[in-house]
This record gives structure tokens, sequence and C-alpha cells, in this order.
């Protein structure tokens, strides 16, 4: 499906005041969010403005969106498991449905106490991903709620920190490149345990006499989304984030992060692409 399909037909909306009250709109975790595994160690709390997911020894825990969306800004404020929290990992990520399945990915490998989280980022089209970006951050990202941010519009995906932009992933489907932007997509998080690779390759075990480990969240947007229901979007091809880039100092942070804090690059591994590295990391889009 072309983007001007999406844009043309489909994305038709009565008027601007239906589009604004069907674009989703920042409220609590009870309305937009649905706990859909974890036996109990996923709660929602406070009236619905904090959500949490445990982990110990027999089980992790996830949540998913309510409403599935094609394109967006999503926000969420995250406080990461403390402490030590070596082969556990916190997920949140947008997914679509099926075997050949869009993604947009931040990970959160966790560490020994003292030692950095690194944060994995990835982007999946059609079931297809190998497009790893790793960082460590400038901060403790226990100590307090951090805000990480999803921008996906048809002309690039944007991974923010505190609105501090880490990496960029433009559409150059005019090369070759694939692009997710057929596919609605919910917005997932999970705590679960991957000591098998998530700390040192899997070298350093989960301690389980610290469980259960715990994420928090709160401060669930998604204000610019486009909601998808019954095939069509809730967004009118007028609005402008839709077509949002990187001004220039978002340029300027986006090139200190990755100077200062970038620890692994797919684009950079030739180890890795014998063949020769991706197209889009030739053209300066990875």
């Amino acid at each position: 499906m072309m983007l001007s399909s999406l844009f043309g037909l489909q994305l038709q909306v009565a008027s601007p005041l239906l589009a604004f009250v069907l674009v989703a709109s920042a409220a609590n975790f009870n309305q937009d969010i649905q706990v859909t595994w974890g036996d109990g160690r996923g709660k929602i709390l406070e009236n619905g403005h904090l959500l949490t997911l445990s982990l110990d020894n027999s089980s992790g825990s996830g949540f998913q969106s309510k409403n599935e969306y094609l394109f967006g800004k999503i926000d969420m404020d995250i406080k990461l498991v403390p402490g030590n929290s070596a082969g556990t990992v916190t997920t949140y990520y947008l997914r679509s449905q099926g075997s050949t399945w869009d993604e947009i990915d931040f990970e959160f490998l966790g560490n020994l106490s003292g030692d950095p989280y690194t944060v994995h980022t990835n982007v999946y089209c059609g079931g297809k991903g190998d497009r790893e970006q790793q960082f460590h951050l400038w901060f403790d990202p226990t100590k307090d709620f951090h805000t990480y941010s999803l921008l996906w519009n048809p002309k690039r995906i944007i991974f923010s920190v505190d609105d501090t932009p880490i990496r960029e992933f433009k559409n150059l489907e005019s090369i070759g490149v694939p692009f997710p932007e057929n596919q609605p997509m919910r917005v997932y998080s999970t705590l679960w345990n991957a000591d098998d690779w998530a700390t040192r390759g899997g070298l350093i075990k989960t301690d389980w006499s610290k469980a259960p480990f715990t994420a928090s969240y709160r401060n669930y947007k998604a204000d610019d989304a486009c909601v998808w229901s019954s095939g069509k979007s809730s967004c009118s091809s007028n609005s402008s984030w839709l077509s949002q880039e990187l001004d220039i100092a978002g340029q300027q942070r986006l090139q200190w992060v990755q100077k200062n804090y970038m620890i692994y690059n797919y684009c950079t591994d030739t180890k890795r692409f014998p063949q020769g590295l991706p197209k889009e990391c030739t053209a300066g889009a990875g």
C-alpha cells in the first residue's frame, strides 16, 4: 500500500473537529493500556497514573496499548529496574501483527550495580531487523523517571530520550530500503529474563536473590498518534508532525549522543556484513 493511498482515500476525515476528537490523547493507563501477561505482576496503580511491571524467577510481565496506530509520536516516562539488574530486559516498542511484522524497538539491558544500562534500538520491516544501534545514557535511568519517545512518520523514525534524539532512521524506499509504513502497530512493554544474552553476552546471570525486579511507568502520551480502526486513520494528511524532522539544534544533539554514547552501530560493522554494508548505511539513513 503506497503512502498516497493511505493519505488519500483512507485518511479522509469528515471535519477538522472530528480529526481532533479521534486523535489519541493523553489519558491514564486504565483507559489506554491492557496488562496482557504476568499473572498479577503487572499492576496499574494510583488511579491509573502509575504502572509497574515485575519479574521473579517464575515469570515476567507485560502490557500493550488498546489502540493500534499508523504513524505517531509516543512518549512514556520509565524508571528502570534499580540495583543489580543484570540479566533483565525491559522493552518498550511498537509492533504489528503477523509473520512479516514491522517493529520499532527500545530495549534496556540490565547490568551489575554501578555499571551502565545498555539501550538497544532496532527497526524491523517485513519481519527483518538487523538494524541495531546501542547506547549508554548520560544519567542513571534507575534513579528517576525519564521520557523515552518514538516519532514515526512517513519520512523518518526518531528515537529520543528526554527530548534528545539518539537515533534517526530515514525512509529510503527510493533506493530499495524497506520502511514501516503500511502496517498499524500497538505499543508494547515487557520485563523479562534474558540472562542467556542480555548482560555481557550472557556471562552475567540474573541474581534471583534480588527479585522481584520492578520497572515503573507513567505519563503515557499518544497525543500525536493516528489511531487505526476499521481500516481508517484518525489523522488528516495535513497534520504537521507527519513531516516533522530534526532542526539544526536537534541534529547537533543527535551527533553529540552518537559521538559520546553510542557503543554499537550496525552501519560500521564490516565484519558482520562482509559483502557490503546495508544500503541505508552508505546513504546515511541508519
